[in-house]
Order: C-alpha cells, then sequence, then structure tokens
C-alpha cells in the first residue's frame, strides 16, 4: 500500500482514506470493524494500515454466515424444529426458530466477531 500525505503546518498527515472495495459489509462484517475500532486500537489500526482491514471484515463476515447457517440447522434439528411443524402450528414454529437464530447468533458473536 502506497501511503500519499498531506502538510498540515509542520507535520506531514498520512491519507487514510481506504480504497473502495467491490464488495460492501454486511451485519457481521461492519459488527467486527467496530468491534476492532473500539476496543482492540492497535489490531484495527495496524491493519488499517497495511490495507487488511476489509479483507479482515470480509472473511470474517463470510465464515459467519457460514456458520449461522450451519448452527441454525444443526440447533433446529437438535430442538425438533421440522417442516411438519411449521404446517402444523406456525406461530410454534415462528417462536422456536427465532429461539434458534437468536441462538446461533450469540454463539457466533461469541466465537467470531467479539475475540
Amino acid at each position: 500500500m502506497n501511503l500519499t500525505y498531506e502538510r498540515n503546518g509542520d507535520y506531514l498527515i498520512p491519507n487514510l482514506i481506504p480504497e473502495e472495495e467491490k464488495e460492501t459489509l454486511t451485519k457481521y462484517g461492519v459488527l467486527r470493524k467496530n468491534y476492532l475500532k473500539k476496543h482492540r486500537r492497535g489490531i484495527y489500526t495496524g491493519l488499517l494500515l497495511n490495507g487488511e482491514l476489509m479483507k479482515h471484515c470480509l472473511k470474517i463476515q463470510e465464515q459467519a454466515e457460514e456458520r449461522f447457517e450451519i448452527l441454525t440447522e444443526r440447533l433446529a434439528d437438535s430442538q425438533g424444529v421440522t417442516e411438519a411443524m411449521k404446517q402444523k402450528d406456525p406461530w410454534k414454529w415462528t417462536k422456536e426458530m427465532n429461539m434458534v437464530y437468536q441462538q446461533a447468533e450469540e454463539i457466533i458473536l461469541k466465537e467470531l466477531i467479539y475475540r
């Protein structure tokens, strides 16, 4: 990454505006970026200066989305949430699936985003 500098009085300030990426961050990528920015300043700054912040966040985002799909499927199976339940009692199925989604998200946040 080639840095350009802007003179501000006697100081040269690096222009740290990241290059535009083809892909955009979704929920998990943004959460990871904000976590690093607020709680892991050293890692955030290092990734930003190396030009790898967006790449890192996209990688975490992809892993989180894949893990979410796997976890929701496994948790739904283990708790007996099936298509038959969906046909028989849609309200109960919705309630159970919401709990499955919340459990999966809690696991993902703990394992991938806030570490």
